[in-house]
């Protein structure tokens, strides 16, 4: 059976559990489950994509919850089980890390937090240490409903990167 197929087939709640390892906004994963059956892997990402433009602030700050500090392996490990995997994968730019870029990340993650009332979200796949401390860096100016907008985009781009490994398994 396709991973589509099981998505499109699986009982309501065990749909919402596969969809909330790719996105923490239960408005959303209750919409992705209704949108069902889906066509084929475009339709779903479409549909998500969709699904996310009609989300707001109360979506995004639950979803952003759902997500480790950048760098932040011991909560990776214990809080985010079920997507730990993926997040260590996204992540993985932060392994063998100089101490100074990982201090860096952990200063900057506290300051974010304070600055913005939210974890630093970015969507590391690919991405180095040093790139995400450089972004991280340059985020804490903008305007906090700027930020806020930019952290939803970061979203939507790790729920799409995520859609595509559930449905590549």
């Amino acid at each position: 059976m396709s991973a589509l197929t099981r998505l499109n087939t699986l009982a309501p709640e065990a749909a919402k559990e596969e969809l909330l390892r790719c996105c923490g906004s239960a408005r959303w994963v209750e919409a992705m489950v209704r949108a069902r059956p889906y066509r084929d892997v475009e339709h779903v990402l479409a549909e998500a994509g969709w699904l996310w433009e009609q989300t707001g602030p109360d979506d995004w700050h639950e979803a952003f919850k759902h997500h480790p500090r950048i760098g932040g392996v011991d909560s990776l490990r214990a809080k985010f089980a079920s997507t730990a995997t993926w997040s260590s994968q996204e992540q993985g730019g932060v392994s063998g890390a100089a101490e100074a870029v990982l201090q860096g990340l952990a200063d900057g993650n506290k300051a974010y937090e304070e600055r913005f009332g939210f974890i630093f979200l970015v969507c590391a796949t690919g991405k180095s240490a040093e790139e995400m401390l450089g972004l991280l860096r340059a985020r804490l100016g903008n305007a906090p409903d700027d930020e806020l907008r930019i952290a939803a985009g970061e979203q939507a781009k790790i729920t799409r990167i995520r859609l595509e490994k559930l449905l590549a398994s």
